[in-house]
């Protein structure tokens, strides 16, 4: 069974090569902004485009809360690089290639589908506070209104 961070206790860290090339790390938020960490299976597939594209229409709102939003997925550089210039994507997309990082999150899994079993990404993500410390973490979500979910859930508990 997977095991996501414990709320309360301090987000894993993390560094990871951007769509553009630039390297992100959390550290670099703390202090500054909240972040909403979301990990995605693929790029470029029905539902993280949906997922995707629900976070670029509601960025602006995020932004003027003082909230950064990071997609994670394996998928390499240059893939993200596509994705987000096809979609007109608005915020960072971070290569998680080898899911070391997905690892750390409880984000890597055993999944099933049409009777097969395999590892992949588990659709979830991680509200980190300016203190560095994960704040609230989604299991379960919906491609379709998780921009929405999570602008409620920031709006009621951290804004």
């Amino acid at each position: 069974m997977v095991e996501f961070p414990k709320v309360g206790n301090l987000a894993p860290a993390f560094s990871l090569i951007a769509d553009d090339g630039s390297r992100v790390s959390l550290k670099s938020f703390k202090g500054k902004n909240h972040v909403v960490l979301y990990f995605y299976p693929r790029a470029m597939t029905p539902g993280c485009t949906n997922q995707a594209c629900g976070i670029r229409d509601s960025y602006s709102k995020f932004k003027r809360q003082g909230v950064v939003v990071l997609g994670v997925s394996p998928d390499s550089v240059s893939r993200l690089e596509k994705f987000k210039e096809k979609e007109k994507l608005n915020f960072k997309l971070l290569s998680d290639e080898d899911h070391a990082i997905a690892e750390k999150y409880g984000a890597w899994g055993l999944k099933r589908n049409y009777g097969k079993e395999y590892m992949g990404i588990l659709r979830s993500t991680f509200i980190i506070g300016k203190d560095g410390k994960l704040k609230h973490v989604f299991s379960k979500v919906n491609t379709k209104t998780h921009d929405a979910d999570v602008l409620a859930w920031l709006k009621e508990h951290l804004l």
